[in-house]
């Protein structure tokens, strides 16, 4: 039987064989041959496979999301609507607005080096604050009021 063995094929895609295990259990990947030692044997296509997960990682899908691509993509029946570049048009609306609450983030806390804020508990008490102690706690006081309203219904 020709083929690759595990260790081959997840140092030829660079994962460990947890990585290679955890992707079979998930139907990621198909469950391999075996040798006639008992040893799995996997198919060259593989490891190119194991590379397409893992940039679809880098670039922010799920293992999810990856398994409905590859899904998707093995069943070409015109489904236009739910394939790789739908699912990329998602992930970028999903990443630019992570990308705009970080950059928020990011001018709150300039914003409270800049103040010379030095204690978390004296800045949550003063006016002058640029961290929103007082909106955070707002919002949370109001899902919590929320709760109780929708409880008592």
């Amino acid at each position: 039987m020709t083929g690759l063995r595990s260790g081959e094929v997840a140092r030829a895609a660079g994962v460990n064989l947890e990585t290679l295990r955890y992707y079979e259990r998930r139907g990621l990947l198909a469950q391999p041959a075996r040798s006639s030692g008992g040893h799995r044997m996997y198919d060259e296509q593989v490891v190119t496979v194991l590379r397409v997960i893992k940039a679809a990682q880098r670039l922010g899908f799920t293992l999810d999301e990856v398994a409905e691509l590859l899904e998707v993509g093995g069943h070409r029946h015109g489904r236009r609507e739910s394939g790789l570049a739908a699912k990329a048009r998602a992930k970028l609306v999903e990443i630019e607005e992570r990308t705009a609450d970080l950059q928020v983030t990011r001018e709150t806390l300039l914003a409270t080096i800049d103040a010379g804020c030095d204690d978390l508990l004296t800045c949550a008490e003063e006016g002058c604050c640029p961290l929103p102690f007082a909106d955070l706690a707002s919002a949370a006081g109001d899902r919590v009021q929320l709760g109780i309203e929708e409880a008592q219904r």
